[in-house]
């Protein structure tokens, strides 16, 4: 059985790792689900939020026993020093509803998990109120799971948008399931040219992200506390 068990919001985040994967569709709690087996490997792909990263969670831990289970996808910077690009590995994991916090052996810096996508405002407030250096919106969840079942976590993300960076609109076309209705927010898009600028950046940052966290994750049971520790201090 895999030893690491990646959970990840969607399959463009770590695409440059699943393609090479053994696609394993498994079903628990009444939800279908693609597994990507390698060797001591297996990536789940649970979908964007809490509840979707919780139940993603629930899954690969039930099926396939891991030591390991690692957060890993997109985050967002709430630090001027950390750029589209950079790899983060906090030392805490906050979640935002509550205040709980998870601790990581190895890692440095804090990750705050928010409940929706933050745009820059957001991004000022949550690096004010809580001192952190990133915001993704799954990462609590994953750490949640694993606490309750006594195994080790982690979590690895890679900046995909900078500090003053203003995401367009996005909360609408995500799913009950945490699926991003992909189609319809072209077509949102497509009618409005003034988000033709923003869009194109943020799928060029996207795409720059995805390919450097996979050559990060390719070699992580070799260096799974690497952190950028310059640039957050």
């Amino acid at each position: 059985m895999p030893k690491i068990a990646m959970v990840a919001a969607l399959e463009r985040e770590v695409r440059g790792l699943i393609k090479n994967c053994t696609r394993a569709p498994r079903e628990y709690g009444g939800r279908k689900f693609m597994f990507f087996e390698q060797e001591e490997m297996v990536i789940v792909c649970g979908g964007i939020g809490l509840e979707a990263a919780r139940r993603a969670a629930e899954a690969v831990i039930a099926l396939y026993h891991p030591a390991l289970v690692l957060s890993v996808g997109f985050a967002g910077a709430l630090h001027a020093g950390l750029q589209v690009g950079d790899v983060f590995s906090p030392a805490v994991v906050l979640d935002a509803r509550d205040g709980s916090r998870f601790e990581v052996d190895g890692g440095k810096g804090l990750l705050v998990t928010f409940m929706a996508v933050a745009g820059s405002k957001q991004k000022a407030h949550l690096a004010e109120a809580y001192n952190a250096q990133a915001v993704d919106m799954e990462a609590a969840a994953v750490a949640a799971a694993a606490r309750v079942h006594g195994i080790q976590f982690a979590a690895t993300k890679v900046v995909s948008d900078g500090l003053d960076f203003d995401m367009p609109e996005t909360a609408r076309f995500i799913g009950p399931q945490g699926e991003f209705r992909t189609a319809s927010f072209a077509f949102f898009v497509a009618l409005r040219p003034w988000l033709w600028g923003r869009v194109a950046i943020l799928a060029r940052n996207s795409n720059q992200a995805a390919r450097i966290l996979a050559g990060h994750l390719k070699a992580y049971p070799q260096h799974p506390s690497d952190v950028i520790e310059a640039k957050i201090t």
